[in-house]
């Protein structure tokens, strides 16, 4: 029997395996080489889907933030317009009230008693005056505490300096009655009860 050699064959059949096996590694690499390139066109076009939503929210944002800005400018100048017309009703009530407060303190004066100096600090009241004696002092906090315009009168010095020919001098403090409209806007339907007992000494 003649006898073949097949070594030359199994050799160029190994060839071919190993040549078809480095040719499937290099197509599985290239696809996943597609792949991953596909895969990152893909995240980059949501990322900047998503960078660009964020750009909007932040463009919405700062648009809000002005109109707030806005909106808190609107209520800072009604605040300064309500101030300045409770500042312009008060002082066309002060005007009556300072001509009945004169009025009032030059009826409450008993005889015998004079001011040396008036003044008030808001709804405070406060006297500086000479007296002939402690009871016309006396006479003229029950005047005070009588009065419609006057209320809570408070003796704070009564003293009659020595070698003095003019009388007593006094210091008195008393408040001024709130109208109804002062009410109105401090106690909002709380009633203030104003009572007549005036301090005596």
């Amino acid at each position: 029997m003649p006898r073949i050699n097949l070594l030359p064959w199994r050799e160029q059949q190994r060839k071919e395996r190993k040549l078809a096996f480095f040719v499937a590694l290099g197509g599985a690499a290239l696809g996943a080489l597609v792949v991953a390139f596909a895969c990152y066109l893909l995240f980059k076009s949501m990322i900047g889907s998503q960078e660009a939503r964020n750009d909007r929210l932040r463009m919405e944002i700062k648009t809000v933030d002005r109109q707030i800005e806005q909106i808190n400018d609107l209520e800072t100048q009604k605040q300064r317009f309500i101030a300045r017309m409770q500042v312009i009703e008060k002082l066309q009530r002060s005007r009556s009230e300072v001509v009945h407060l004169f009025d009032e303190v030059a009826k409450t004066m008993p005889d015998g008693t004079y001011l040396t100096s008036f003044t008030q600090d808001g709804k405070k009241l406060k006297f500086e005056g000479v007296a002939q004696s402690s009871t016309r002092v006396s006479t003229f906090m029950r005047a005070i505490s009588a009065s419609q315009w006057m209320k809570d009168p408070e003796l704070e010095v009564v003293e009659s300096k020595p070698g003095s020919t003019v009388g007593n001098s006094f210091v008195l403090d008393a408040s001024q009655v709130v109208t109804t409209g002062d009410e109105d806007q401090a106690a909002q339907g709380k009633p203030k009860v104003r009572g007549h007992g005036g301090g005596t000494p």
